[in-house]
């Protein structure tokens, strides 16, 4: 067996023996859920807690709240969300022209001090 191999399945028999027994089967039924009878069960649970006409209610209530918008005030809220997410991406699209501007426009100041140095000096 190779040195490397060999290490591998020591690792492995050190790691199995360091778990306690059942840990794979506990954890394959929580991977799995609970089974459709325990579903059931805590839906009759949860059902027996409800009042009658819950539901109803709900629904009735939902219903008569002011203030749920409708698709035209979705519509202007994201219209005005764009609106702004453009405007902001103008603004600093032109900070950014301006501030490369301003150092191009300076470093060419340089380069031109430079050369009417230069031009100055060999004359």
């Amino acid at each position: 067996m190779k040195p490397e191999e060999h290490a591998w399945q020591s690792l492995r028999q050190h790691a199995s023996a360091q778990l306690r027994t059942g840990f794979a089967d506990r954890v394959l039924r929580a991977a799995h859920g609970p089974d459709a009878q325990a579903w059931a069960q805590l839906r009759a649970h949860a059902a027996a807690r409800l009042r009658p006409g819950f539901a109803e209610r709900v629904l009735r209530a939902a219903r008569g709240l002011p203030g749920v918008p409708s698709f035209l005030d979705q519509f202007a809220l994201s219209a005005a969300t764009a609106a702004l997410c453009a405007l902001a991406v103008a603004f600093a699209h032109a900070r950014t022209a301006r501030l490369q501007d301003e150092r191009n426009l300076a470093q060419w100041q340089k380069i031109a001090q430079e050369v009417v140095e230069d031009f100055d000096t060999t004359r």
